[in-house]
């Protein structure tokens, strides 16, 4: 796993509105400590430290940047009370079909309505203010603290909506416990543990024995995951998913990698074949299965954010938590995954279609960013717009 440089830090600036949606000024820019954009927490942290001032993040409206941690970010963000040391702001709040709801004032209010009558219906009493935990194009999360420990409010646009119909259908398993879900609303008892970005050896392995596990169960049942609304990329549909963001992104390449890629879209249908000959079926795909995404303790894992869940090979949840693991464990993980495909699927080849699977599964990660850029407000598009040619660009690298 390569060492990444560390990124710069994010330097605020938010422009308030009223509940009601009216622009009231700016306040100065401060640093936060966190660098990542959608990490909001550190923003309501430093208002209220350096201004007193109580605010809800709304949305992104600029950043200096074309990644998206680091650098001078505006943000518009609601206050209740007066704020102190406001400049006038010249900039325009316009209107947009694509905006998430959580998004526009007065949004975070009625989820969080919504998440209070469900925990005052089952007889659980909030202690304290919601936390602001994250806000961004894809979802928004809060903790809310109650006597007996938290609940956390998920929300997301509409095109990540099966995740609470997925969650529900998991429920008893290594996923989090869900105490309602309402469309794109999911909430959730608080997860006990830590994340396990830096895990190792055989947690490791525990963590690859639980998806082999899960998506075992699914085997024979990928129309029920498809009823509950999850993406398809099984062959035919990735196919064709991986042959439109190639057209659209390809252009922005070198000539070399884009007629790289064009080979690679013309040979689709036979690698797809040499695949299925190697035994493994479709079934469920975690599709941001990693290290990170994994929380828990000694006695218990939960794998979280199903959003990027979809029907397809298993294997294509390998690369993206391999890219993640030390050098030090990576074969053994791949041996230790290969050998429970093995079981579970006698005479089945998981080596071979691994490495047919390599650029296919970088492929569909293109698909996926291109995807949330065609379906968020345009001013969003800077947490997401270098994605798809850089993973187009890993596919070249792979073939």
């Amino acid at each position: 796993m390569a060492q990444q440089a560390s990124p710069p830090p994010r330097i605020v600036t938010l422009v308030l509105v009223t509940p009601g949606g009216r622009p009231v000024g700016v306040l100065p820019p401060f640093e936060v400590s966190v660098p990542w954009w959608q990490e909001t927490g550190p923003v309501v942290q430093g208002a209220r430290e350096r201004f007193g001032l109580d605010i809800t993040v709304l949305r992104l409206l600029a950043a200096e940047r074309h990644v998206s941690h680091g650098g001078s970010v505006t943000y518009l963000a609601e206050a209740e009370a007066p704020a102190p040391d406001l400049e006038p702001w010249a900039g325009t709040l316009d209107e947009h079909p694509l905006r998430a709801t959580w998004a526009r004032p007065g949004g975070p209010d009625a989820e969080l309505a919504w998440a209070t009558a469900v925990m005052a219906d089952r007889g659980i009493e909030a202690h304290g203010r919601p936390e602001q935990v994250r806000s961004w194009n894809l979802s928004s999360l809060w903790r809310l603290p109650t006597s007996g420990g938290a609940c956390w409010l998920k929300v997301v646009p509409p095109f990540l909506a099966h995740e609470g119909r997925l969650l529900e259908r998991l429920q008893g398993g290594a996923v989090p416990n869900v105490l309602a879900v309402d469309g794109p609303r999911i909430l959730m008892a608080e997860l006990s543990g830590q994340d396990l970005y830096e895990a190792k050896g055989a947690t490791l392995r525990l963590m690859v024995s639980q998806v082999v596990g899960l998506q075992q169960t699914w085997l024979g049942r990928t129309e029920e995951l498809m009823d509950l609304g999850l993406p398809d990329w099984r062959g035919p549909a990735l196919t064709a998913a991986i042959a439109d963001v190639v057209e659209r992104v390809g252009p922005q390449l070198q000539p070399a990698v884009q007629s790289r890629l064009d080979r690679f879209v013309d040979d689709l249908n036979r690698r797809f074949t040499t695949i299925d000959a190697c035994g493994l079926p479709d079934t469920l795909v975690h599709g941001d299965f990693h290290p990170g995404n994994h929380r828990g303790d000694s006695e218990r894992i939960v794998l979280l954010d199903w959003g990027d869940s979809g029907v397809g090979h298993p294997l294509l949840d390998q690369p993206a938590f391999l890219e993640r693991v030390a050098e030090p464990d990576v074969a053994k993980v791949r041996d230790h995954w290969h050998r429970a495909w093995r079981e579970v699927v006698p005479g089945s080849d998981p080596d071979r279609a691994s490495a047919l699977l390599a650029p296919i599964a970088a492929a569909r990660q293109a698909v996926i960013y291109l995807h949330f850029l065609d379906h968020i407000e345009p001013s969003e598009h800077p947490y997401h717009a270098a994605d798809p040619a850089d993973w187009l660009g890993r596919t070249a690298a792979l073939l």
